[in-house]
């Protein structure tokens, strides 16, 4: 088979890649990226010489380099999205050109070529956000979007059901939850603590630290959409389920493995449009066969091992962008 990957430069598509290659390795995969700040080929160099790999830079927005990429190819997963929520409330419109009007180039290109299947891999931030006692959203849950994120997210979702509604394109939708694991860049929580407190820097922790996340091995979400791709209905959503951990509870457990203490947090304020609690039902996903492999206790250990043992990857990122931007870095000043 052949797939078209895009964003697999990106933290969650080189996963997948891995994951894809290493349990269909007759398959070919085309690796279209851009390579925006959070792309990064370093994070596939082994990649290099795989004649089933092929890397092309190229913008989802861009008929041509999406023509380009779609090129006899069987299966979309289509991962490529601005995906960083701090960044959507200091500049929205790149998300809405990303995130919406790139997932249209690809769906008329998916048309145009016949794939036999589009994958979208989309964001449990769709449904908005729940209170402490709700029931975890299940695929029937209205949409409500709170951020530029959430909402470019969501257009993209309704665009990859009305091309299934109207044109017949054979498509499939995962909602995940947040996502751990390696090569994850160090602007999002878990890897900015880790790399923060292995350079003996406070960790920015939001307001009090009670907003509430379900938290996804990478891997187990890649085989999540393996699964999906081999046995989901066409035209279905699911929701693949993650561990529910406060943010403070998941600084805690990163200040215990690297044996400091919590005079490492410094507390910064919330985030406008600061959603409370996400939590996702995954009995639909289960239902076909899914389980989840990895825990936060056994594998933030790994996790943290991993930004050990590479400093290589990701020095450099925290180097050429020391505090992100300085808009972004608003978001996290110290409460006073």
């Amino acid at each position: 088979m052949k797939l078209l990957v895009t964003g697999g430069a990106g933290f969650i598509g080189s996963n997948f890649i891995h994951y894809r290659l290493k349990n269909h390795p007759n398959d070919q995969i085309v690796n279209l990226d851009v390579l925006t700040y959070a792309g990064h080929l370093e994070s596939l160099k082994d990649l290099a010489g795989n004649e089933n790999y092929q890397f092309i830079k190229g913008d989802i927005t861009n008929s041509e380099d999406v023509k380009k990429g779609m090129e006899g190819v069987e299966t979309v997963v289509h991962f490529a999205a601005e995906s960083h929520v701090d960044r959507s409330i200091v500049d929205p419109l790149i998300f809405v050109k990303t995130n919406v009007l790139g997932t249209a180039q690809l769906l008329e290109a998916a048309l145009d070529n016949k794939v036999k299947r589009f994958h979208h891999v989309s964001s449990d931030e769709v449904y908005g956000h729940l209170g402490p006692e709700d029931a975890a959203f299940t695929e029937n849950t209205p949409y409500h979007p709170r951020t530029p994120y959430s909402a470019s997210k969501a257009g993209s979702d309704h665009l990859v059901r009305a091309y299934f509604e109207t044109y017949g394109l054979p498509v499939t939708i995962t909602n995940c939850a947040n996502n751990f694991g390696p090569f994850q860049d160090p602007e999002k929580l878990i890897p900015r603590f880790i790399t923060n407190l292995l350079m003996g820097k406070k960790v920015p922790l939001m307001g009090k630290g009670e907003n509430i996340r379900e938290w996804l091995h990478t891997e187990d979400h890649s085989k999540a959409i393996d699964l999906v791709l081999q046995k989901g209905r066409l035209g279905e959503t699911y929701l693949i389920q993650g561990e529910e951990k406060t943010n403070l509870e998941i600084t805690r457990m990163l200040l215990k493995i690297l044996g400091m203490g919590e005079d490492m947090i410094e507390y910064v304020e919330e985030r406008l449009g600061h959603d409370f609690r996400y939590a996702n039902d995954g009995s639909k996903l289960k239902a076909l066969g899914w389980e989840k492999e990895h825990s936060l206790e056994k594998d933030l250990k790994e996790v943290v091992s991993w930004y050990k043992e590479n400093e290589w990857w990701w020095k450099p990122l925290k180097h050429g962008r020391p505090n992100i931007d300085r808009k972004v870095q608003k978001a996290y000043e110290p409460i006073h």
